[in-house]
């Protein structure tokens, strides 16, 4: 309770600094927008990792957890204000820097920065509770203040909602929502986990009255009901994933065995719902591709169908078997 007013000046825009700490707040997410936008676009995870660093967007919503444990309903109220329009200026920003790059320079399948925020699952929940628990518990410490870049870096914020602005700035309705989806289970477990460490820290102030205790409970009751809505979308999209990882496993036995015996193998396979893409290199003559789909129909009881790409491979021993 001593290191209180502190943690609430470090967290809040409050007191006659406030206009700079708002500028400076401004600044910083304008330049992780940036950062965080074009290294997605161009598949770096170190430069989204240094964007994931200097995104101030933890500030507020940890003051807003703070405030929902203090039953300070306005401050509470204020940051969570904060939060929604820094949340809305990111996803705006990131689709405005993201509407003269051509839709063929953006790879929705393969660029790992975007699909894994496309499709988060029961992983990326627990992940959020353990970070929003790490982030409470650093900023709530001063001795252990170092070790908030690595909570930053836990902690995916701006990232997903830069993915959420490329992808409306292309029309990938799906895309976006799983993104955003992502997002909203890092704040509202952020708020549940970083609450409960508030609470276990001593934050339990004896001057809190029945109205005050009251309008905490239900700020509380109402992100656990979230965090449970929340993990809804998500055990369905880590059950699908699951799912696909099984039949693209199955896919991957049929075209081994349409391989073998040639001269080629198969160095990428994805198969997303009906369409399968496969990447084969080799040499000789190629076996005939009916033959595995006619294979791949009977096998899954649904046409399937198949976007082939072929790489030959010339084979050249030096010194040649003239010169020996």
């Amino acid at each position: 309770m001593a290191y209180l007013p502190v943690l609430q000046k470090k967290l809040c825009f409050e007191g006659e600094c406030a206009g700079n700490e708002i500028l400076n707040y401004g600044i910083l997410l304008t330049l992780a927008t940036i950062i965080s936008t074009y290294g997605v676009i161009a598949g770096s995870a170190a430069t989204v990792i240094g964007a994931m660093i200097i995104a101030p967007l933890m500030t507020p919503i940890m003051a807003a957890t703070l405030a929902i444990v203090l039953g300070d309903t306005e401050r509470a109220g204020r940051s969570m204000m904060i939060v929604t329009i820094s949340t809305i200026y990111v996803i705006l920003l990131a689709a405005l820097l993201t509407c003269s790059i051509s839709p063929l320079a953006i790879d929705f399948q393969e660029n790992q920065e975007i699909f894994s925020r496309t499709a988060p699952d029961m992983f990326a929940l627990y992940v959020a509770l353990a970070a929003g628990a790490a982030g409470a518990f650093v900023v709530s410490r001063e001795s252990v203040g170092d070790s908030l870049p690595g909570v930053a870096i836990a902690i995916s914020l701006v990232p997903p909602l830069s993915v959420v602005g490329i992808s409306l700035s292309k029309l990938h309705w799906g895309d976006a929502t799983g993104s955003f989806l992502l997002f909203l289970t890092n704040l509202f477990a952020i708020l549940v986990s970083g609450g409960a460490i508030f609470w276990i820290s001593g934050i339990n102030p004896g001057w809190m009255d029945k109205s005050h205790s009251k309008k905490r409970k239900q700020a509380f009751t109402i992100a656990v009901i979230c965090v449970a809505l929340i993990s809804v979308p998500l055990f369905i999209s880590g059950y699908e994933t699951l799912g696909q990882a099984y039949y693209t496993k199955e896919a991957q036995d049929i075209t081994k065995s349409w391989l073998s015996g040639t001269g080629y193998e198969i160095t990428a396979l994805d198969l997303r719902k009906q369409n399968l893409t496969l990447h084969v290199i080799g040499t000789g003559e190629m076996p005939d591709p009916g033959l595995l789909h006619m294979a791949l129909d009977k096998h899954f009881k649904k046409p399937i169908t198949i976007e082939m790409r072929v790489i030959p491979v010339n084979i050249i021993h030096y010194p040649s078997q003239a010169w020996e």
